[in-house]
């Protein structure tokens, strides 16, 4: 089979690796790719918002599927594209992707469905999100309503900070048209748990769990990032707890898309928060995790590409998706001043030793002649996978230790929950 990946990020160089372990793969290209991809893909050049390019590219060279990494092509209606013209392609309808591109429609959605989540309202309006913030208690909750890289929700600890947030994104733009439309919630108390879940339109099976960290500092502290760390499996999330994600959420998602006349085929992605009273869904994603898929993918047992096509065809029910019982822990190499401003372009060098249990997946780095320089806030997931957690975690940083660029910056207490559980 030929295939093709969209994206160029640590989850797109994940996705290529797990896709190269197929015996039923023969060729893999990825657009755009990055330094890492193109070790073990051929890298393309195109740019991700021509839809027509795209389709018209893995119709020329014959491509047997097609997997979409990132958000904004599905939302803009990759699908869509490709399905037109015949090929078979991976991942949600943009009418399904709406239930990422718009977090309004996706408390719409829960709340429609009784799946259970924050008391929220939304507005256009900036003098009525003032208003409703005025009758809350705090801490509150700002969303960007549309797409803004992970970036777009702000906890405010007081009033005047959460209107301040609302200001930003309506009137100043911050997160440009994301913030047209805001959505203010309850601030909920708890633990966050990641859980990902393949869906056929009717069939949804969970992966193993794993958990993100969001902020930029350690303890964490700062503003929120694309995702700094991960790690899987989760010991609070038990059985009992994922039979009640697959009843109360994941189920009646898919159920209710179906209804509203746009089946979820694909990767469903749900953030949970963990609560004294019970599980509530913070968002909800339209596509693999980033960095949760550098934790989740290296635990998959059956081939990909398998689960892949029957997604596609709608027989996910007669699959039987297998993970290993090992620990995976990845953490973020990123560039001085991420989430904030960055300089690109420092040379990258890998000096660290040959383990199959560490995989350096890269994120933000490019090919400049023969070295690989850094070309994004988030430049390098390292993942290391062990009998643990601590052994995990121990082989993600010695090999961190072996990687230098000017500025390189990394959280050094990732896992800290779990490693505090681990002790009690």
């Amino acid at each position: 089979m030929k295939i093709l990946v969209i994206g160029g990020g640590g989850r797109e160089h994940a996705l290529v690796w797990k896709i190269k372990q197929s015996p039923k793969v023969e060729k893999i290209y990825c657009i755009p790719g990055n330094g890492g991809i193109a070790e073990i893909a051929d890298c393309i050049p195109l740019p991700l918002d021509d839809l027509e390019s795209l389709a018209q590219f893995a119709f020329e060279k014959e491509i047997d599927l097609t997997v979409v990494g990132p958000e904004i092509p599905l939302s803009r209606g990759i699908v869509d594209v490709f399905m037109e013209k015949g090929l078979r392609i991976f991942g949600p309808t943009k009418a399904a992707a709406e239930i990422e591109g718009s977090k309004v429609f996706a408390k719409e959605i829960m709340n429609r469905y009784h799946i259970p989540t924050a008391a929220s309202g939304s507005f256009e309006d900036e003098q009525d999100a003032v208003n409703f913030i005025e009758a809350m208690d705090t801490p509150i909750v700002v969303k960007a309503d549309g797409l803004a890289a992970g970036k777009g929700v702000i906890i405010a600890q007081t009033k005047e900070e959460a209107k301040d947030a609302v200001h930003v994104m309506m009137a100043e733009k911050a997160f440009g048209d994301a913030g047209t439309c805001v959505l203010i919630e309850e601030f909920l108390e708890g633990e966050e748990v990641s859980i990902l879940a393949f869906s056929d339109g009717k069939t949804v099976v969970p992966m193993v769990p794993s958990q993100d960290h969001k902020r930029i500092f350690e303890g964490d502290e700062g503003p929120n990032t694309g995702g700094m760390g991960a790690y899987s499996p989760v010991s609070i999330f038990m059985p009992d707890l994922q039979d009640e994600v697959m009843r109360q959420v994941l189920q009646p998602t898919v159920d209710g898309m179906a209804k509203e006349g746009m089946p979820y085929k694909g990767v469903l992605y749900a953030g949970l928060m963990l609560t004294a009273t019970g599980i509530k869904v913070l968002e909800f994603n339209a596509r693999f995790g980033d960095p949760e898929t550098q934790v989740v993918l290296p635990r998959l047992q059956t081939d990909l590409i398998d689960i892949m096509e029957a997604v596609i065809d709608q027989r996910l029910d007669q699959m039987t998706i297998e993970w290993t019982s090992n620990h995976a822990a990845v953490v973020v190499v990123s560039s001085g001043g991420y989430p904030g401003k960055y300089v690109k372009g420092k040379v990258i060098t890998f000096n660290q030793p040959q383990d199959e249990e560490v995989i350096v997946f890269h994120a933000g780095t490019k090919k400049d002649g023969q070295d690989i320089v850094t070309y994004g806030g988030r430049v390098l997931g390292v993942t290391g996978i062990g009998e643990t957690l601590q052994d995990a975690l121990h082989k993600a940083y010695k090999a961190i230790e072996h990687i230098k660029f000017e500025d390189m910056f990394y959280r050094r207490d990732i896992g800290h929950r779990e490693l505090a559980r681990k002790k009690d």
